[in-house]
């Protein structure tokens, strides 16, 4: 029985308690091809979409952007969007795709959607948030959950001072989970880029809103890399970890050992046998006419800091392009790779 095919509610406890640990949303990187490498790595991890926004689903039809493999789940949607009638019918869309989760985007700090009022320019109006997942929240009725991914402020605002009213006002909306990367977004000044680096981390203000929302269900986002770090804020008391970059370019180090380690079950992957599973994936696309650097752009760093990694990466990077290009490219990295693999341990 796939995902899908489970009711409704045991989709949305299932997506809550792979909350623990979860994927960021990162556009351009996070698609479904993303996704499903990742599930070949911890079959619980919470995965999320890149940002959809609300006017491409409902005014501009591409519910294609919903599109998703049964077993990439549990796999939550992000939107964007500030509009509540308009985020309410993308939402309800959602919930009709599959998806147990739908998560408001109030975080993200690029000119895009600056101008569009939506993101981290939301924090700034916490009762439009407010009105925004309480029409969510009434269009999907129990299909899925409505969730927030926030900043701890923008600009000149005061954190401590702004971060305890946000929560509270969407709480009181009904919204039950929420992620807070632990970063001031200052959306003057500062590129997208540098607001996920420079503004500095304030890790303890989270942290004491777990304390004084402890019927929140609190994930903590932003410059967290390792299990070791992520199992650290499960142990003082967060509900759960959000990763983003070091997920996706080592996907090995962050993601292998998350099921045994963060939830208690299973075993670790190995990533050879990764590539081995995404072979008939792969074969599948391409047999729909897709082309293999789609994938494979998603697993160049299957072997971060391993032997080989370097020759993998070449493989890959050169030949996925060619026309034409099929399994065989991704074979003959391997095959690289792992006796780029043996020779080292040779000469040890």
């Amino acid at each position: 029985m796939t995902m899908r095919e489970e009711p409704v509610r045991q989709r949305v406890s299932k997506v809550r308690s792979a909350a623990r640990l979860s994927v960021a949303p990162m556009m351009d990187w996070t698609d479904r091809h993303c996704r499903f490498l990742h599930r070949q790595f911890s079959a619980r991890t919470l995965l999320y979409t890149e940002m959809v926004t609300a006017p491409a689903l409902v005014r501009g039809g591409a519910t294609h952007l919903l599109d998703h493999d049964a077993r990439e789940q549990p796999v939550a949607l992000q939107l964007g969007g500030s509009d509540p009638g308009e985020l309410a019918e993308a939402a309800a869309l959602g919930a009709d795709a599959g998806y147990p989760e739908i998560n408001l985007n109030c975080g993200c700090p690029s000119d895009r959607v600056k101008s569009g009022l939506f993101g981290a320019v939301l924090m700034a109006d916490p009762a439009r948030v407010a009105a925004c997942v309480s029409a969510m929240a009434q269009s999907v009725g129990d299909r899925a959950e409505i969730t927030v991914k926030c900043r701890i402020g923008i600009d000149d605002q005061t954190p401590a001072t702004v971060l305890p009213d946000f929560l509270q006002q969407i709480a009181d909306a009904g919204v039950s989970r929420v992620t807070v990367h632990a970063r001031k977004a200052w959306l003057q000044g500062l590129s997208p880029k540098e607001n996920r680096d420079i503004p500095p981390l304030d890790y303890d203000l989270v942290l004491r809103m777990k304390d004084r929302f402890p019927n929140l269900h609190l994930s903590v986002n932003g410059g967290i890399t390792t299990l070791d770090q992520a199992q650290g804020f499960l142990d003082r008391g967060i509900d759960g970890v959000m990763i983003g970059r070091a997920a996706y370019h080592d996907p090995a180090s962050v993601l292998s050992r998350a099921d045994p380690e963060i939830y208690g079950q299973g075993t670790a992957a190995d990533p050879d046998k990764v590539v081995t599973a995404m072979r008939p994936y792969i074969a599948a696309h391409l047999e729909q006419g897709g082309k293999l650097h789609q994938i494979s752009r998603h697993m160049l760093g299957l072997f971060t800091g391993r032997p080989g990694a370097r020759i993998w990466r070449r493989h890959l990077s050169e030949g996925a392009h060619r026309p034409g290009a099929g399994l065989e490219v991704v074979d003959a990295a391997q095959t690289a790779r792992t006796e780029a693999e043996a020779t080292t341990a040779e000469t040890l």
